[in-house]
């Protein structure tokens, strides 16, 4: 009888946990596109019209586009609405999260919250939208949220009933198959002064390359490669990653070329805290991005939603009118070129495990509802203070219907320096999406033969 009892708990058990990672139902995911926005976001907008109804985003034709592929600011003529100081923002403490707290005590005379009316401009192209509704009811996880099976494209969990789930969404999200840019990566110091390091990145998703077989997907969700172009000390050095979908059953592959050494090798160290090259020890490996890679150091928690303030349409920060100088700041980007909205977000909290070993013993993460963009994340030290806090900047590229980071920044409230990466406003090559590779220009080979200093 024990034995039975003994049995029938564990069966009820995996039932509970095959449920948790279970797809929804066709009846709850016929809300997408109905009560809820294609990509899973409540359509509706909140009680006192602060945030509007999403009416599809912004149209291909919202505005023109330049010769470097910016689009231009559709809300050009918008003024603030208000300005968060650090002497008025405890009238609006219910909409801040707790990083912007810190920072307008960190920063009382120089960070400022210019707050602009809300814009859910966010649009993906239908086709998208198709594959998330079939991901919705198909898409499910194995090994504990380490990994996807049956997902194709775009946000894997439209309806997400854990936090894991979210956190897929914003590491599944749609960025548009595939990209070359060229971006500056720079950690200013204390004063502000600054070297920006120019990168030449691309990556594509498996289901972009030119011998992807949906039979036989392998365990790669996306390949990753970026070269240091300037300044002449670190140029020639590269970075290729191979992003697999369940890190836990296999690690991210990861390779370096040194340029001075000529050599390729593993390089095990671009994950989790690793530490970020060019970046002064600013930042770590699963920082970029906002998070990325593997989520089993942590236990995660799904606080629900809430609405904040977060950085949103930030056109003006990816303009060609501006230089790097006018935009780097002492502490913190200048807050002229910024844009805050009140959007809804899913809050995520992750708590390093007992047995884990990480810089943060947590993190907190915001995430768009729109865009499954984490747009703020708050970074603790083992102590439980508050150390370092990030921003992504969104900017909807519109004739392209790709919700896109113009930049995205961590500061560090401890010693008051800051990083950025993704700004390219003194860079006149476009961004190129949709191009076609095959794996075979991401492998160590490809490497070593592109590898010339």
């Amino acid at each position: 009888m024990k034995t039975r009892i003994s049995l029938l708990s564990v069966l009820a058990l995996a039932l509970a946990a095959a449920q948790a990672n279970a797809a929804v139902s066709a009846d709850e995911a016929a809300q997408l596109g109905a009560s809820l926005t294609p990509t899973g976001a409540e359509r509706a907008g909140n009680a006192d019209g602060s945030i509007p109804e999403w009416t599809g985003g912004l149209p291909e034709n919202a505005g023109s586009v330049d010769a470097a592929g910016r689009p231009a600011n559709p809300y050009a003529n918008e003024q603030p609405l208000f300005v968060i100081t650090a002497a008025n923002m405890d009238q609006y403490q219910a909409l801040l999260s707790d990083g912007h707290k810190a920072m307008l005590r960190r920063y009382t005379d120089s960070f400022r919250l210019p707050v602009y009316a809300s814009h859910r401009s966010a649009a993906l192209p239908q086709s998208v939208y198709d594959a998330i509704a079939q991901n919705a009811v198909k898409t499910t996880m194995v090994d504990g949220g380490a990994g996807l099976k049956n997902f194709s494209i775009a946000t894997p969990f439209p309806i997400p009933k854990a936090a894991k789930e979210v956190v897929w969404n914003h590491i599944g999200r749609y960025r548009g198959g595939s990209a070359r840019r060229q971006v500056i990566q720079t950690a200013p110091l204390v004063d502000g002064t600054f070297v920006p390091v120019l990168m030449q990145q691309q990556f594509s998703y498996r289901d972009q390359l030119k011998d992807f077989d949906p039979a036989n997907p392998d365990n790669v969700l996306y390949y990753f490669m970026q070269e240091i172009k300037s300044p002449a000390r670190l140029s020639g050095s590269i970075v290729l990653v191979h992003e697999t979908l369940d890190q836990v059953k296999e690690p991210r592959r990861a390779w370096l070329y040194n340029a001075g050494q000529r050599r390729v090798r593993r390089a095990p160290q671009v994950s989790y805290d690793g530490p970020t090259p060019a970046t002064d020890g600013q930042r770590v490996a699963d920082n970029l991005d906002m998070f990325n890679g593997a989520m089993d150091k942590y236990d995660w928690e799904l606080k629900g939603k809430r609405e904040v303030l977060m950085p949103y349409n930030n056109f003006q920060i990816d303009s060609p009118s501006l230089s790097y100088d006018d935009l780097i700041q002492p502490g913190h980007l200048n807050p002229d070129a910024l844009r805050y909205e009140q959007h809804r977000v899913w809050v995520v909290e992750a708590t390093l495990k007992p047995d884990e070993r990480h810089i943060y013993a947590k993190r907190v993460f915001y995430i768009d509802e729109d865009t499954w963009q984490i747009s703020l994340a708050e970074q603790y030290d083992a102590r439980g203070q508050l150390w370092r806090v990030s921003e992504g900047f969104m900017i909807p590229l519109y004739d392209r219907k790709i919700p896109w980071l113009a930049a995205e920044s961590i500061s560090d409230l401890l010693n008051g320096r800051y990083s950025v990466f993704g700004l390219r406003n003194e860079i006149s090559s476009p961004i190129e999406f949709g191009f076609t590779a095959s794996s075979s220009e991401y492998t160590p080979n490809a490497l070593r033969n592109s590898g010339v200093r």
